[in-house]
């Protein structure tokens, strides 16, 4: 994922280059994936929320009647009776935070936080989040009966606080989205178990050993290593219920089991192992093996991913909209406007997000960063922790949820007036801060931004120039690593981007790794031992550009032709293509894929970064010059 800094308004970027021989079409990450539908949502959630504020403004009286109509499930003398809106707030909203809660497993498996030491900040930082805000609301509401309401004051919405940061365009570097992002999951974990502890009913104990028994025996299940989705489906759903039953919030099984849903990278083997079924298919399709591609191919995907991808765009684009147009319609007149302005709810509330979210998020990682001798350091800079504390403020899903369940009558309206009034001057306030860092020289705007805290290598095998293949400066401040494929057709797009980017950056050297797919390229593994006899008489390159040049054409043959245009020795060139004198070192290459997590061409990595995006011109652009930045901030740099 490339990060920019604002450097000014870009060209129209050239026709994208995204795919993989493991999933043409397809080269983002789903943290990506994930930021860009939240950043779609925003404008559906926005919307929403005006759809209801006009609706309760022209028909106050239908807009209460319609989401107080109860709807009743009854199975054989028992079942769930709800209104609408308890439907969506406890019922749909479940599936909200099951999404939530995979995205932090997500993290936790893959991303940031596969490096366990990092969840200590934004653990402490989701925290102190939280604890800012509810104590500014106490003290506003000290000696009130209203107190009781300090939840509605503390908790972040994950998919409108990104979709408003996104807004803002590219003045804030990505890894400010997954920093902010991990925060968020912390924070609404904390929530909901607030919600379930101290905003439930009175709890009956029967229900709640049954919810708890099924979820045991879910986890059972789980450890068995059955993946149907079904069964989980259906233990989920009692537990839903019995916790219903029991007075205790049951939107926390969402995120619980979320959080269960494992994620990892489909690994070459099980590709493989798709292919081959495939090939199956293809000789002989019958129903039968149409079923075993089906479940071969959805075993190569890590459930996480694949029921994220289901759940995700129901949702941002449908559930959450939903709960803003069922909680956020109030009757807004210059009237109740003073009388909420004038409220300790509304105050606790507007400053509990506008000023405590900021405070309790820079501070204590501003604290951490200082205590831990500059070990625990966020992953950006201290100008875009500024813009991730303030964007925090943005509180409308679980801040309504709890409001709804902590207060009623005019303390609701005006609980809901503070939490509107709070996302627009937190959405000011990041304005204010991108503003204010984009007006700083450079290399203060880009310490500022992207800090100095140091990054997560992917890249398991370094790169070794007395080894690799190596193409530009030597001691360059920047390293582009390929693992292709000469037999890839997006190996071949991707050459002259490549080519592109060694002309544009002087200071950039490039290194081509192979990993050859030999279960859909039947020709990648002896074009690739070509090149290493190629390379043992001073031409990879030359014969690089030619295999690439020449994807139809790798056959025996072939290759002998092409050492034959490029004055080799054919004779020993032959003889080593015969003994398979470079499979040794192809096999090196990919042994060092498997170990870094590749299974696709083309791969790139950018100064040991795993690139996640497109990997046109303008791509690969963005992530070698945040990676030149980054690197002129280091000690040495």
């Amino acid at each position: 994922m490339s990060e920019s800094v604002g450097s000014g308004p870009s060209q129209p970027p050239p026709r994208r280059l995204a795919g993989q021989s493991q999933c043409p079409g397809e080269l983002r990450t789903p943290l990506r994936d994930f930021l860009r539908t939240e950043t779609g949502s925003a404008t559906v959630l926005l919307a929403a929320a005006l759809l209801a504020l006009a609706w309760a403004n022209i028909g106050p009286g239908t807009y209460e009647e319609f989401w107080s109509t109860h709807l009743s499930i009854d199975l054989g003398g028992h079942g769930v009776s709800l209104d609408l809106r308890e439907w969506l707030n406890s019922g749909l909203m479940t599936l909200f935070f099951y999404v939530v809660g995979m995205e932090a497993r997500r993290e936790f498996d893959m991303g940031e936080l596969r490096e366990r030491r990092r969840l200590m900040l934004p653990l402490l930082a989701g925290v102190s989040g939280m604890a800012v805000p509810v104590a500014i609301f106490l003290a506003a509401n000290a000696g009130e009966p209203t107190a009781h309401g300090w939840g509605a004051a503390m908790s972040t919405d994950t998919a409108f606080a990104l979709g408003m940061l996104a807004l803002l365009g590219r003045r804030f570097p990505s890894r400010l989205r997954a920093y902010i992002l991990t925060v968020a999951v912390v924070d609404d974990f904390l929530a909901l178990t607030i919600v379930a502890i101290f905003y439930s009913d009175s709890v009956t104990l029967t229900p709640l050993l049954v919810a708890l028994g099924v979820f045991a025996a879910m986890l059972a299940w789980r450890a068995t290593g059955v993946r149907g989705g079904i069964p989980y489906a259906v233990l989920g759903a009692v537990t839903w219920v019995a916790l219903l039953k029991s007075g205790i919030e049951p939107a926390v099984v969402g995120l619980a089991m979320g959080l269960l849903t494992n994620a990892y990278p489909a690994a070459r083997g099980d590709l493989e192992r798709a292919s081959g079924l495939f090939r199956s298919f293809r000789e002989q399709p019958t129903p039968e093996l149409e079923r075993s591609v089906r479940r071969g191919l959805a075993s190569s995907l890590s459930p996480n991913e694949r029921l994220r991808r289901l759940y995700h765009p129901w949702t941002s684009y449908v559930i959450v909209p939903l709960f803003a147009l069922a909680n956020s319609g109030i009757t807004i007149g210059g009237e109740q406007l003073a009388r909420a302005f004038a409220s300790p709810v509304t105050l606790g509330i507007l400053f509990g997000y506008v000023v405590g979210k900021p405070v309790g998020i820079v501070g204590v990682s501003w604290l951490t960063a200082r205590l831990s001798g500059g070990r625990l350091r966020p992953p950006v800079g201290w100008g875009a922790v500024t813009a991730g504390g303030t964007i925090a403020g943005v509180g409308f899903t679980v801040s309504l949820l709890i409001a709804t369940l902590a207060f009623d009558g005019e303390q609701l309206a005006n609980a809901k007036i503070g939490i509107l009034t709070a996302v627009l001057c937190a959405f000011a306030a990041t304005a204010v801060v991108a503003s204010v860092t984009s007006a700083l020289p450079r290399r203060l705007r880009v310490r500022a931004l992207l800090g100095t805290a140091e990054t997560i290598v992917d890249l398991e095998d370094p790169v070794d120039p007395d080894r690799d293949h190596v193409r530009g400066p030597r001691e360059a401040p920047v390293t582009l690593v390929e693992y292709g494929d000469f037999e890839c057709p997006y190996c071949g797009r991707a050459e002259p981007v490549v080519r592109e980017l060694l002309a544009d950056f002087g200071d950039l050297r490039y290194v081509w790794r192979h990993l050859p797919l030999g279960d859909v390229h039947p020709n990648a593994q002896l074009a690739a031992e070509a090149s290493e006899a190629a390379a043992a008489q001073g031409a990879f390159w030359e014969m690089h550009g030619r295999l690439l040049a020449h994807q139809g054409a790798l056959r025996p043959r072939d290759l002998l032709r092409y050492a034959e245009e490029l004055a080799l020795d054919g004779e020993r060139f032959g003889r080593d293509l015969r003994a398979h004198a470079g499979a040794g070192r192809v096999a090196e290459d990919v042994e060092s894929a498997d170990i870094s997590g590749v299974s696709g061409t083309p791969t790139f990595f950018v100064n040991g970064r795993r690139h996640h995006g497109a990997y046109d011109i303008e791509g690969l652009s963005a992530a070698v010059r945040a990676a030149r930045e980054r690197a002129a901030l280091r000690p040495d740099g």
